[in-house]
């Protein structure tokens, strides 16, 4: 990563002296869209493009730019130019990431701490930056950032220590599932090589820190915000992530109220915080020149704030952490200081053009970040609809339509990135936007000053600042209580989502512009699309990719049922809440009839009460209740009911057997007209050979069985009894990657190898949907039907 970085400063110089080169050409919004297209098409490349063929492009871009005066040819050279450099630095990404043989070896490390590090309940979890690596005394071409986890560290780990370690690392590897959270991605944005835990703590060794340390002056402002609020104080970790971006202390229960009323923005650092600093700069020179204003006689008073703005703007960004809105505004006030010191005139779509190519040159893998889109495409559709006028009142009206017009402007993005759209938004935001952003945010900030440099007045001003910030939050949780607060929408397509974008400029479109109003309709396909079900009959499953765990959904055209509801960890990491219930609305799934737990076990009943909060009415069915901790209606032999022509049979365990933990597992076939698909739950040997007497009760011999393999694979289950008495098509198997427990197990792949059945692992293939439909059953691997280059 540090060759990457080099190569990005030698490449972004080069663009930069081509930009002032091109200056006559009128720089601005045509090229920033003609490279953002070129950056989009090759980061969202399925399989990157060859050596050959990057350097084609990039020479026939350089050509086109340089050497040809037509603006639309000069605009495909840009184009090219921007693809050939995405390309080659996704390129260079990959083969930075740690190398396949290396994984599960004994490695050893030197490197300096990066980043906040957060302490959990189980380990300590934090970014090292590696400098040294080596293996059995050989060195290792290993640079970039991983992500270790210390369990039973001996000391706390602080930003900017330089540590030797021994580790055991593995690749970026993430689950796959509709609507999920992508890792793997995220990996790929972030410069992370590798994500593993440190091996041996006792040979463990602090080699130091850095003298200056940004990360460690966030460190200590965010301790002494904790240190001024009473503990416990619920205005602590919002205070936090407002000063200096530490998101550390933030819940699943704050960002629930968060998405819910549309205000995330104002808690991550955003534009509007570091646009604070820079006018905070800005006013100092004011008051300077006021006191002493014999200074203007030599400079303007617009020269001089420029760079004391610039520098205020950047020095908070620093402590912010360059998160990409705080960089986007840091380039944009850039671009204004550099137009004032040369008296130049500088519109809002230029300066915003101009940060964007800036982006573009420095990260163009930021295109692969949610905060890129809402960033940039915020801005410049304020910048489109928005015609600032002069006086208070204009600025107020202006304030308050400006929240309608980023809550229907983001609306398309806000649904293709994160499946939802909040309806108090634009209300929500009104009143938080002039209370956090102009009020809060900067009583915390000159708050913290004051804490660290040991001023009176700090603790005093902290405690105002909470005492605000718990009000304000008490009515977001209100408004986010709404029972209609927060909608969920599964993706309706790319056709609809085009549509709707469309729909939104023609809607925010300059006054004179006829029809505006028309714009609505081509809304209504994003908002409510039509979802492919199953016909009667016909049934679908969803195998989905919960690591070693457990969690599938059965649709059929009316109804819905979820076996088994995913792992949580003893860390308080719950898979129920984080991929079951984000799958089950992208897929559409609005009413959950029936969630059926298999066993107590904490991968198959860990996530059930996440599934229930999301859908309270679903019926409860399982075995192991006191376990589980819920009221279960048992789950016993001989039941059975029939949804839309398909049917649901529960085969094991029998009324009154004498079974508990994995053999007491509820084992359910369910058939359609196509096909049975079986989910047999964690039973063993002795169950198994049980349920094989009991082959009839699947289906007919002469229909194709697909069965998702007892105990994610383990070794005494899936037995040849079982095998031979069902004789099914397909196997499916849920299991981790690079599994603890070496699951499945070779001997269970031999078994079936042998009857010549295929195995799909969702570790491999990510979340495994099968339709059974009249003609059998079709398979589908999420991860071959959507390649990304960033995945594995």
């Amino acid at each position: 990563m540090v060759a990457i970085r080099a190569l990005g400063r030698d490449a972004g110089a080069a663009w930069a002296r081509w930009a002032r080169a091109q200056r006559s050409t009128g720089l601005g919004a045509t090229h920033a869209l003609a490279a953002l297209a070129g950056v989009v098409g090759a980061a969202l490349l399925p399989h990157l493009p060859p050596p050959w063929m990057v350097l084609a492009c990039a020479l026939s871009g350089l050509i086109l730019s340089l050497l040809l005066r037509m603006s639309r040819l000069r605009l495909l050279g840009v184009l090219l130019l921007a693809f050939a450099w995405t390309a080659g630095m996704a390129t260079l990404v990959l083969h930075a990431r740690l190398p396949p043989q290396l994984q599960g070896q004994d490695l050893h490390i030197e490197g300096r701490v990066v980043g906040l590090p957060e302490a959990a309940a189980d380990a300590q979890r934090f970014d090292l930056a590696i400098e040294h690596a080596s293996r059995a005394g050989r060195a290792l071409p290993l640079h970039g950032r991983v992500r270790l986890s210390w369990f039973g560290a001996a000391q706390a780990v602080t930003p900017c220590q330089r540590w030797q370690l021994t580790v055991r690392l593995k690749r970026p590897h993430g689950q796959v599932n509709p609507g999920g959270y992508d890792s793997e991605r995220q990996a790929a944005l972030n410069g992370l090589i590798a994500t593993g835990y440190v091996r041996d703590a006792r040979r463990a060794r602090q080699l130091g820190g850095a003298p200056v340390c940004v990360d460690a002056m966030r460190a200590r402002i965010a301790a002494a915000i904790a240190a001024a609020l009473p503990a416990g104080d619920r205005a602590t970790p919002l205070l936090q992530a407002l000063a200096v971006g530490d998101q550390r202390g933030l819940g699943e229960a704050h960002w629930r109220v968060l998405r819910a009323t549309g205000v995330g923005h104002l808690i991550a650092i955003s534009g509007l915080h570091v646009g604070l600093a820079g006018i905070a700069g800005a006013l100092l020179v004011y008051a300077f020149t006021w006191l002493w204003p014999r200074v203007l006689l030599h400079w303007p008073r617009r020269v001089l704030a420029a760079p004391v703005a610039l520098a205020a703007a950047w020095a908070y960004g620093a402590l912010a952490g360059y998160g990409l809105p705080t960089v986007r505004t840091l380039l944009m006030i850039a671009v204004v200081a550099w137009a004032s010191t040369r008296r130049r005139g500088v519109g809002g779509m230029q300066t915003l053009a101009l940060a964007l190519l800036a982006v573009l040159v420095f990260d163009p893998l930021a295109v692969l970040g949610a905060g890129f889109w809402l960033s940039f495409a915020g801005v410049a559709l304020l910048v489109y609809a928005l015609q600032p006028g002069r006086g208070w009142r204009a600025w107020l009206a202006e304030l308050g339509l400006a929240q309608g017009v980023m809550a229907l402007a983001l609306l398309p993005l806000t649904v293709l990135l994160f499946g939802q759209a909040s309806r108090v938004g634009p209300l929500a935001n009104l009143v938080a936007v002039p209370l956090m952003g102009f009020i809060i945010v900067p009583i915390t900030l000159v708050a913290s000053l004051l804490l660290v440099s040991g001023a009176p007045g700090g603790v005093a001003l902290t405690r105002f600042a909470a005492w605000l910030m718990r009000a304000q939050w008490d009515l977001l949780q209100h408004m986010a209580a709404w029972p209609w607060a927060l909608a969920w929408l599964p993706w309706a397509g790319a056709g609809a989502f085009v549509l709707a974008c469309i729909g939104v400029l023609w809607m925010l479109a300059p006054r004179g512009v006829p029809a505006r109003v028309l714009g609505l309709p081509l809304l209504l396909p994003l908002l409510w699309p039509s979802l492919e079900r199953p016909a009667r009959g016909d049934f679908q499953a969803w195998v989905l990719d919960v690591g070693q765990g457990s969690a599938v959904l059965l649709r059929t055209p009316r109804h819905a049922l979820l076996y088994d509801a995913g792992p949580r960890y003893r860390s308080g990491f719950d898979l129920g809440e984080a991929a079951v219930v984000p799958s089950l609305r992208a897929l559409g799934v609005q009413r959950l009839d029936r969630l059926l737990i298999g066993h107590g076990d904490a991968d198959h009943a860990g996530g059930a009460r996440a599934v229930l909060a999301a859908y309270p009415h679903a019926l409860l069915q399982g075995s192991e209740p006191e376990r589980v901790g819920l009221p279960l209606l048992p789950c016993v032999r001989g039941q059975r009911w029939i949804w839309d022509e398909v049917e649901f049979s529960v085969l094991h365990p029998r009324r009154g057997g004498a079974v508990s933990g994995n053999e007491s597992s509820c084992v359910l076939a369910v058939r359609g007209r196509g096909g049975t698909l079986l989910l047999s739950g964690d039973i063993g040997a002795r169950s198994e050979r049980a349920l094989a007497q009991d082959g009839p009760m699947t289906g007919h011999a002469s229909q194709p069985l697909v069965l998702l393999l007892a105990h994610h694979g383990s070794r005494f289950s899936s037995t040849d009894a079982l095998l031979d008495a069902l004789r099914p098509r397909l196997a499916l198997v849920s299991a981790g990657y690079r599994s603890s427990y070496g699951h499945p197990h070779p001997d269970v792949l031999a078994r079936l190898r042998v009857r010549g059945v295929p195995l799909f692992n969702t570790a491999d293939h990510g979340a495994l949907r099968v339709d059974m439909r009249a003609d059998g059953p079709h398979l589908m691997l999420s991860r071959e039907d959507a390649p990304r280059w960033w995945r594995e």
